[in-house]
């Protein structure tokens, strides 16, 4: 891919010459979910496949900015960066090109071509890719020297102010921090985090996408996070606690009798109680017991299902296909929900018999065909050396 990069570089801006190469992977969580933005645990890992940024700079101040996975081509100037419905895409670069100005950063006009093989809107983070291979390449280019954690909050940043989706910050940290054959244990909100080896002897990562189409702005999800804040409130009456994340799973069972309305009673418990899932699992892993993270994954789904209600047929059914094989050890739904993805744990010599079975029952379920990726645990943003 770097190389057909480069040449398509070439093709479009005139020459290759001065071309410097960025790469930025996706994203899944592999448990905790729909934590981050209630100051809970979650335990994402940067994957094997990811976004490609050749860029050269300019001195005229204008920023060109197409894309090999979409016609659109868009030229602002570097002083001019307004969020515009119909630039789409190159808004989520323009975003992070705001905000590192907005921070008194000195930036400069440039070209540059995109290409990235993670599928849109499937819930993989394809948009934090594209902001975390923008920041990098300004940082590495401009020396702008800003620490990577501090750069991951400002790509967060652009997708909350800019681009205007209320994400958590665990998107642009598994992008920006990943590292290979490691997943991340982070606590969303004091930025505390570890990396935990997760080497998949025997096993691989597929993650299954429904092909239903979603926006995280069209879904429910600022409803969710709503619905958190008001069950926090009740909470609040007795505890002292500045978001769910910091409640134990015996305190909410002590207390949830404040929350009057039994839809936020499961709301909140099913972010308290997948708190609690992501500590088992990191330590099932510390003692390679992947049967036992593989169960956490189920009764994780299972929970997003039935209290936190952000599944949906197509999602249900993946697991359901999923979890009728006995060399699955886990799946659950991963990302927002209402449509994305599904990842599982699959015996690497039963992926091929997976893909088809597991396709084979949604398809004659569903109707339509969802799509497949095998994957391993990859490296995080970072500037590649062109041959």
């Amino acid at each position: 891919m770097a190389t057909k990069i480069v040449e398509e570089f070439k093709r479009i801006y005139g020459s290759s010459e001065g071309v410097r190469l960025f790469y930025s992977p996706g994203r899944v969580n592999l448990i905790g979910e729909h934590t981050d933005y209630n100051g809970g645990y979650v335990f994402p890992c940067a994957l094997d496949f990811g976004t490609f940024m050749a860029i050269r700079m300019r001195d005229d101040g204008k920023v060109r900015l197409s894309s090999l996975n979409f016609d659109l081509k868009v030229e602002v100037n570097i002083n001019d960066l307004v969020y515009d419905r119909k630039d789409d895409w190159a808004n989520y670069t323009k975003g992070v090109l705001k905000v590192l100005q907005d921070e008194g950063y000195k930036l400069k006009g440039f070209e540059a071509l995109y290409e990235g093989n993670i599928p849109n809107g499937a819930g993989l983070s394809s948009s934090a890719s594209i902001e975390l291979v923008t920041g990098v390449a300004m940082n590495e280019i401009l020396n702008l020297g800003i620490e990577r954690v501090e750069l991951v909050k400002l790509c967060q940043k652009a997708e909350n102010n800019f681009v205007g989706v209320n994400c958590g910050i665990m998107d642009q940290f598994a992008v920006g921090m990943g590292k290979a054959d490691y997943a991340i244990f982070l606590k969303c909100d004091t930025i505390d985090y570890k990396y935990v080896p997760f080497k998949l002897d025997g096993y691989k990562i597929v993650i299954s996408n429904t092909n239903k189409r979603r926006g995280l702005q069209d879904s429910k999800y600022n409803e969710r996070r709503s619905q958190c804040e008001m069950a926090l409130n009740y909470l609040k009456k007795e505890l002292n606690v500045d978001n769910l994340g910091q409640v134990t799973s015996e305190e909410f069972d002590r207390y949830k009798y404040l929350i009057p309305d039994d839809v936020l009673v499961k709301r909140a418990r099913h972010v308290v109680k997948e708190d609690e899932r992501v500590l088992y699992a990191v330590e099932a892993l510390k003692n390679n017991d992947i049967k036992t993270f593989g169960k956490l994954m189920v009764e994780s789904h299972n929970s997003l299902r039935d209290d936190y209600e952000v599944t949906g047929k197509e999602l249900d059914t993946l697991v359901d296909e999923a979890l009728k094989l006995d060399y699955v050890l886990g799946s659950r739904m991963t990302g927002a929900g209402f449509g994305g993805c599904t990842v599982s744990l699959v015996k690497e010599e039963f992926v091929q018999d997976f893909i088809d079975t597991v396709t084979k029952g949604y398809r004659e379920r569903i109707g339509y065909e969802p799509s497949m990726y095998v994957t391993g645990v990859g490296d995080g943003a970072k500037e590649i050396k062109i041959k």
